[in-house]
């Protein structure tokens, strides 16, 4: 997949990170199958790794893919990260910035000597600091965060350098993107450079509702994930005015129904933050995004086969070039 999205001209293969693999796995294996396109970890869980692992991760898949690696981070989901990792969801905008505060000192190349309230490091009785001395660490490496709520994304805009989002139409990115603003404007900044890279489903086909069952799943998924109280995804699509769908949706899951689950979410929920079709309804959404600011446009490739998504890349790349010409 990644070659195939280097020679068509993709600007970044992403691997996310959940119950299908860990993405520095798969990006090891990327850096050595490409040359040319960037590597981004679309998102490494923040619950799942010490920050100076992270940084030691980062900075081994830089190295390994001469310098092209994006370090994406998120914070997960409260019942993930409680219930995958061990870790507690308390202050999760704290921990964030001081997590990424100890990423970047340590891709500085300088002793970790950091005394946060989540991450004191080293801790007292400890000397020990850590250094990556033998890392070919890049203080300027990009840290792009994933965000959803209001603070979140204020907390990117201020101290990260790219935003990963998800579950966004156009117009929510917009939106967000306002958000992401007041936070560049508290760091003194703009938004001239900042990376804005959502992660949207695409399912391919001439007719729409056969080209979204492969994506059916995947909201499914994310809906029916955890607690409704607590969870993100949940709360997302009640604000795309989903809400007794989403219920549904995440009764099923809880009551083991996956299939249910996945015939209960809306068409019109997919359509609107997802690209559905061939490439002529396909170029259209492209441009709205390029429109509402996105920098680079992430594609969750969700067909069954590797045929189907290599197959959705080439849509992609075709409708890319409706919307490039002169009109």
């Amino acid at each position: 997949m990644a070659r195939e999205a280097e020679r068509l001209g993709c600007a970044m293969a992403l691997a996310p990170e959940g119950f299908r693999a860990d993405a520095p796995s798969v990006l090891g294996a990327v850096a050595a199958a490409t040359t040319t396109i960037g590597l981004g970890s679309g998102v490494m869980q923040i619950p799942g790794r010490a920050p100076v692992l992270t940084a030691l991760t980062a900075a081994t898949l830089d190295g390994l893919a001469g310098g092209r690696f994006h370090l994406g981070l998120g914070v997960s989901n409260p019942d993930v990260s409680r219930g995958w990792y061990g870790v507690d969801f308390d202050h999760p905008l704290d921990r964030t910035r001081e997590y990424v505060e100890v990423v970047r000192l340590a891709l500085s190349g300088a002793p970790v000597r950091h005394p946060g309230r989540h991450y004191p490091l080293p801790p007292p009785g400890t000397d020990e600091a850590a250094h990556l001395r033998a890392a070919a660490t890049r203080p300027d490496l990009p840290i792009y965060l994933a965000g959803v709520g209001p603070r979140s994304l204020r907390l990117t805009g201020e101290i990260a350098d790219g935003w990963i989002g998800v579950f966004l139409s156009p117009d929510r990115v917009r939106e967000s993107l306002d958000r992401v603003a007041e936070g560049r404007a508290q760091a003194g900044k703009t938004l001239d450079g900042f990376q804005v890279l959502p992660s949207i489903a695409i399912g391919t086909g001439p007719d729409p509702e056969t080209a979204a069952l492969p994506l059916r799943d995947y909201f499914a998924n994310f809906i029916g994930m955890g607690d409704r109280r607590r969870s993100i995804y949940f709360r997302l699509a009640e604000q795309l005015g989903f809400a007794r769908a989403a219920a549904e949706i995440n009764d099923h899951c809880h009551h083991g129904d996956r299939p249910a689950a996945a015939r209960a979410v809306p068409m019109e929920l997919m359509d609107q933050v997802a690209l559905i079709g061939d490439e002529n309804r396909i170029a259209p959404r492209l441009a709205a995004y390029a429109r509402a600011g996105v920098t680079t446009l992430g594609l969750t490739l969700l067909a069954p086969t590797v045929e189907g998504q290599l197959e959705a890349l080439r849509v992609a790349a075709r409708a890319l070039e409706q919307i490039k010409q002169p009109a």
